[in-house]
């Protein structure tokens, strides 16, 4: 679905990408990690087409976004992290925007709207609190019903009851070929949902797996600290003792995945996950 070859970007003198390659195929929730500037909301914006790359090429079902082709604007959606609504109403708000989205879904909006114990029927958008604008815009988002759907930092702003929401809308209303690509440094909000990881480092992908790929290899788990395993790959410690990650052996069964612990656990060991994935 998503392609992206060589692609080198920079803002200035300030290189962001060089030579990136990335493919993510569809019917994918993916995480997107990373630290602080390694520029997973550039990628994002670049994706869809609102940058453009110094050189090489990004490709959605093998169409160039920097075209900007009307087949391909209208089956992807952004949602950046800081964004306004306009003084309207949600209703003329649709009757602007979904006419450019063929596949837009009312019933799917309403829904989403539900999930969120949302009912903003004559209300202005723009007098909305910033929560409740996210809410809005995120159901409006997931009604479009685009294949490629880009959220970046999406539970910023949401209480805690609310993430629980955004991943019950998410569920209702994901089509099987849709792909969510999620940048987030929030990642306990998203955890449950995701079923592939990426993680950029320094311009490069370091890890390009399913969450199957990734729990086939690797184990994660919480020891009391006289019981962590002498070979774990990777350790911090936690209320309990340590939580440790270590590479799975055959006849282990499989652990649930912990996002953060991978996330940490690759950076400090980077040529043993390049290694072990095939990066």
């Amino acid at each position: 679905m998503l392609k992206v070859e060589e692609m080198t970007f920079s803002y200035g003198s300030k290189k962001i990408f060089e030579n990136l390659n990335l493919e993510i195929p569809e019917g994918r929730i993916c995480g997107l990690l990373g630290l602080n500037g390694a520029g997973k909301s550039t990628l994002l914006y670049l994706m869809s087409g609102l940058l453009f790359a110094k050189s090489g090429r990004i490709e959605f079902n093998d169409i160039d976004v920097m075209k900007r082709s009307p087949k391909v604007l209208r089956d992807m959606f952004l949602i950046p992290e800081e964004f306004e609504l306009p003084a309207m109403t949600l209703k003329r708000y649709v009757e602007i925007n979904a006419p450019f989205y063929p596949n837009f879904d009312n019933e799917k909006l309403q829904h989403s709207l539900d999930a969120f114990d949302m009912k903003v029927k004559d209300v202005k958008l723009n007098t909305l609190s910033m929560g409740q604008k996210k809410k809005v815009f995120l159901s409006f988002a997931l009604a479009t019903n685009v294949s490629l759907l880009l959220m970046d930092e999406p539970t910023n702003g949401l209480d805690i009851p609310s993430k629980s929401q955004f991943r019950k809308a998410v569920a209702q209303s994901m089509r099987e070929d849709q792909t969510i690509l999620i940048s987030t440094h929030q990642i306990r909000d998203i955890e449950s949902m995701l079923d592939h990881i990426i993680l950029i480092d320094e311009s490069e992908v370091l890890l390009n797996a399913t969450v199957g790929e990734i729990l086939d290899k690797l184990l994660f788990a919480d020891y009391l600290m006289r019981d962590t395993p002498a070979d774990a790959l990777y350790t911090q410690a936690s209320a309990l003792g340590q939580q440790a990650v270590t590479v799975k052996r055959a006849d282990e069964e499989s652990s649930d995945i912990n996002v953060e612990l991978l996330f940490n656990a690759s950076l400090e060991h980077k040529d043993v996950i390049r290694k072990m994935f095939k990066m």
